[in-house]
């Protein structure tokens, strides 16, 4: 049998939400980073714990794009769809590219369960699959058999029936085995049982490959050029934590985090709770106020204050968000953002929170906003979100989202030593006359002196009521309000002093289109971009991570092109700031699906745009 090369794939595991394609990619994933290939993946899951099985209401999938060069989604059509049941092939088989392939476990195409999701006739033999090279299998069978001997009952033997998908794949792929089966060795072995089976019914689906004759054809994607380092796979979220326990670690503080779960962000929570032995304290509060306050509280006593949340918990934090703007006290305040309004869609990305985080709090109350652009680069905004927090005495609000959290990319482990020192620079003495400590007098950045509780001689007061300019007491004086308020709004302002200039992604210097993103954005954007520009055109691409304040040369940039497209997964909010702000008619290029922004269909429309026939 031969094998064909190939330079990258996209691959979808769909089924049940408890058939285990969340499992089944992320292992697949696993392998494609020991191979070496760059990824990008998407998670996509119902927000009930366990919907209405055999439902497209239940439709659990695992978009996975490997390649051998570097890329930047996880791809828009898959070229391999794996459906284990009637409702995944329903709600799948319209993204699927014409000529792809797909694998389908026949075992649940009955009667009852293709009615069930609304098919009048069985799919797999009324030819409307005929623009596809369709493999039916009976994988739930496979894995029935294959773990016979283990004594499973009916039910758990079927349940290994994502292995067997996830053998056939591998040597579909021509990937090892081995790291699976290490990985099964690990995560099963105090129940031999359930190990043996499970590693029974992958070994079941490899070998279903090599003796069937119904594929001609094996493929290979070769590992991609990478700088030398040590690489991991992260996910967007994990990236935070690490991100968030470095920059403790830079400033020497005690990294406290106060979190309530909600979805997306919950993992962080996860994921800092396995780290107490590094000087990290996590506290479950019953609520999404509670959390903000311990985190203030802990970072008033000296240690790194964090919490985490999502759009709905934003909205309940925006009071204690005012306090610690009041207070000019140390706060990173992460949101994952996902789709709503209210409960929304608590599984599907969004970007729409942006207005709200430079805006959703009452009074003139500025603060810093930053997003990530990709997983990896989540572990860096940590880091300046914590860098800004301390150096200008402020909450720092971080914008992840959904697809960013639970996405996964290979990430080059950096070298702790080499990231910069954060001062957090506490007082220590009186910095006034006669021997007094003036809590609110400011440095060259406008930034106040920070006093631990118990420091002696430091003594001072704090709280929600307006300042007195330098002596911090309480204050209802009309000039003084205005003094401080503005003050306040110079030092954010101040911190674009810090932030580097923006460079513009033109290749031939001579593009007259300007796109321009924010956060999770920056995947797609520069996924069409090289696009467009494979096909003869001219675009420029430019990305900001900060989005309050902006950098610097922003302007100048914006008014540099004849025209200024802003994708967003909103109904355009940044392109509504850059007009308000810089007088320039930015172009919103809207989606609002809970999903990323298609490169392809972005670029369908992005050509329009460039030849100038665009309805506009």
């Amino acid at each position: 049998m031969s094998t064909t090369p190939l330079d990258r794939v996209v691959i979808r595991f769909a089924g049940d939400s408890g058939d285990g394609m969340q499992l089944t990619g992320d292992r697949f994933t696993a392998d494609a980073a020991a191979i070496g290939n760059d990824f990008a993946t998407l998670p996509n899951f119902p927000a009930e714990i366990r919907a209405p099985q055999g439902t497209i209401a239940g439709v659990s999938s695992f978009q996975l794009h490997f390649a051998d060069d570097d890329i930047r989604t996880p791809g828009d059509r898959p070229d391999v769809l794996v459906a284990m049941n009637p409702a995944s092939l329903k709600a799948n088989i319209s993204d699927l590219r014409r000529d792809g392939i797909l694998i389908v476990d026949t075992h649940d195409f009955t009667k009852r369960n293709l009615a069930k999701v609304g098919y009048v006739a069985d799919p797999l033999s009324d030819g409307s699959l005929e623009d596809h090279e369709v493999h039916p299998v009976d994988l739930t069978g496979l894995s029935t058999a294959a773990v016979a001997e283990f004594g499973l009952g009916r039910k758990d033997a079927a349940r290994s029936k994502n292995m067997v998908a996830l053998g056939l794949l591998t040597w579909l792929f021509s990937r090892p085995v081995e790291t699976t089966l290490e990985f099964l060795d690990k995560k099963f072995g105090k129940d031999p049982a359930i190990r043996d089976a499970n590693r029974a019914a992958y070994l079941a689906g490899y070998n279903y490959g090599e003796t069937t004759e119904d594929f001609t054809v094996r493929y290979e994607v070769r590992p991609a050029p990478m700088a030398p380092g040590t690489y991991r796979q992260v996910t967007g979220n994990k990236a935070l934590a690490l991100g968030l326990m470095a920059g403790a670690a830079k400033s020497g503080l005690p990294l406290f985090l106060g979190a309530y779960p909600i979805t997306p962000a919950s993992d962080v929570l996860h994921e800092l709770s396995r780290h107490k032995d590094h000087g990290v304290m996590t506290f479950q509060a019953e609520d999404e106020i509670a959390a903000i306050g311990s985190a203030l509280g802990a970072s008033y006593g000296g240690s790194l204050g964090v919490t985490v949340t999502s759009g709905p918990g934003m909205a309940l934090k925006s009071e204690f968000i005012s306090l610690a703007l009041m207070l000019e006290q140390p706060l990173v305040v992460v949101d994952v953002q996902r789709a709503g309004p209210s409960t929304g869609m608590p599984t599907k990305t969004e970007q729409a929170d942006l207005l709200q985080s430079v805006f959703g709090r009452h009074g003139e109350a500025p603060v810093p906003v930053i997003a990530a652009q990709s997983a990896g680069d989540c572990f860096d905004v940590a880091i300046e979100a914590t860098r800004i927090a301390l150096t200008y005495r402020t909450p720092v609000i971080v914008l992840s989202d959904g697809y960013l959290a639970n996405g996964a990319e290979p990430w080059l482990v950096p070298d702790l030593e080499a990231l910069p020192d954060i001062d957090p620079g506490f007082a220590t003495e009186p910095n006034g006359p006669d021997g007094k400590f003036l809590p609110y007098l400011r440095d060259g950045k406008l930034a106040r002196p920070l006093a631990v509780p118990g420091t002696p001689g430091l003594e001072n007061r704090i709280g929600g009521i307006e300042k007195a300019d330098g002596t911090g007491n309480v204050s209802y004086d009309p000039g003084n309000h205005e003094r401080m308020t503005a003050i306040r709004q110079a030092k954010v302002e101040g911190i674009a002093d810090t932030i580097p200039d923006l460079v513009v992604d033109d290749p031939s210097g001579e593009a007259d289109v300007l796109v321009i993103g924010w956060g999770s954005t920056w995947g797609p954007i520069g996924a069409t971009a090289r696009r467009v520009r494979r096909r003869g055109r001219k675009v420029a691409t430019v990305h900001l991570r900060h989005l309050n304040p902006f950098p610097k040369n922003l302007g100048a940039i914006l008014r540099s092109y004849k025209r200024v497209i802003a994708p967003e997964m909103n109904l355009g909010q940044l392109a509504l700031l850059l007009r308000a702000k810089y007088l320039v008619d930015v172009e919103t290029y809207s989606r609002v699906r809970g999903l990323p922004i298609s490169p392809s269909e972005f670029e369908t429309d992005l050509l329009e745009i460039i030849d100038g026939k665009d309805p506009r």
